[in-house]
């Protein structure tokens, strides 16, 4: 195992300090919206999900790295505010689809908004981040 330098270190600090920094604006975006850190994660990777407007629970809990029963208790109580629905799949109706209404929508668009000044300054620090 090779050694870590002290650059090594003070890089990994400096990364999470960052890190840490973002994810508490962003808690304290959320809450002032009425929205968990981990709703807002829901529909946001709901929102972004590629190449379709929807994600099963199995493809939810990996982007939140979460518990598949901890995802379908979020989903549960996001679906209760109207955030998102369950939807059986039309081509497979083992397969229940998660989507975003219109509510969340609008929620997770206003508040990745606001998450652009941070978002920017982590791109001027962390270049590789487009």
């Amino acid at each position: 195992m090779t050694q870590l330098s002290k650059q090594d270190f003070k890089n990994l600090s400096d990364l999470r300090y960052r890190l840490r920094v973002f994810q508490r604006a962003s808690d304290e975006i959320c809450k002032s919206h009425g929205l968990t850190a981990l709703q807002y994660l829901l529909l946001l990777h709901l929102k972004g999900f590629e190449a379709r407007e929807w994600a099963t629970i199995s493809e939810l809990a990996e982007k939140l790295q979460s518990k598949h029963h901890a995802t379908v208790m979020l989903i549960d109580r996001s679906s209760e505010l109207g955030l998102v629905e369950r939807r059986v799949s039309a081509t497979d109706k083992r397969c229940i689809e998660i989507h975003l209404l219109p509510k969340g929508e609008k929620l997770v668009e206003a508040i990745a908004w606001q998450h652009r000044p941070e978002l920017d300054h982590l791109k001027q620090e962390f270049p590789l981040a487009k």
